[in-house]
């Protein structure tokens, strides 16, 4: 099995999801989140001009936040995303030679992953940890049931209907990391409203895990 990369510490382990976020949006989307609190953001390729994007993101981020994309499908992918100052890897299923180029390039990998042959792939792979999605329709039995067969250094988040309202529900469950998309970011939202969001979530995690 290849090593693992850790993720690395964060008070919140909350990775948001901006999917349609543009350029021009973008400082002033970061800004919000991270003076929420948030050090993980993901900004999918199917948005407008991605890379653009995620470099913008990557040179404002302080050392402690990590900014990569989502919905990396190919090796070129990963290579551009790395060309734009990304470190943070994250796609919607298995696919065991991109997925190894991300790790061999150092990225904290996050694929997405719904049956027990995917996650096992992928942590044989040295994923950091796996996105259980859709988190809604898989349910805690099903994230629990196929985390006992899983290494235990694996990070596992939730992703896919996952918002505040139930974060205590996942932590009932073990589950601590989590991906927030339309609950948090919806494209053309104003900052201003993003960082109210982001704050909310934050709050909310705190209510379920307990401030640290």
């Amino acid at each position: 099995m290849t090593a693992r990369i850790p993720f690395p510490p964060m008070k919140y382990p909350l990775v948001a999801i901006l999917r349609g976020l543009r350029p021009e949006e973008t400082p002033a989307a970061i800004e919000a989140l991270l003076d929420a609190g948030l050090r993980a953001i993901e900004i999918p390729l199917n948005s407008p001009d991605p890379f653009a994007s995620i470099e913008i993101a990557a040179k404002m981020a302080p050392a402690d936040a990590l900014i990569g994309g989502g919905t990396i499908l190919t090796v070129e992918d990963v290579d551009r995303l790395e060309r734009a100052g990304g470190r943070l890897f994250v796609s919607p299923n298995v696919d065991q030679p991109v997925l190894a180029h991300a790790v061999d390039r150092g990225m904290v990998t996050l694929p997405g992953v719904f049956t027990p042959s995917e996650a096992l792939l992928a942590a044989r792979t040295g994923a950091t940890g796996l996105k259980f999605f859709p988190a809604s329709v898989l349910g805690m039995p099903g994230i629990n049931a196929i985390r006992a067969v899983l290494p235990p250094d694996l990070m596992i988040a939730a992703v896919g209907g996952v918002s505040e309202e139930n974060f205590a529900d996942y932590a009932r469950g073990g589950i601590k990391a989590f991906g927030l998309g339309s609950s948090l970011y919806k494209p053309g939202m104003a900052a201003a409203e993003i960082g109210r969001r982001a704050k909310a979530a934050v709050a909310a995690y705190e209510r379920a895990f307990g401030a640290n």
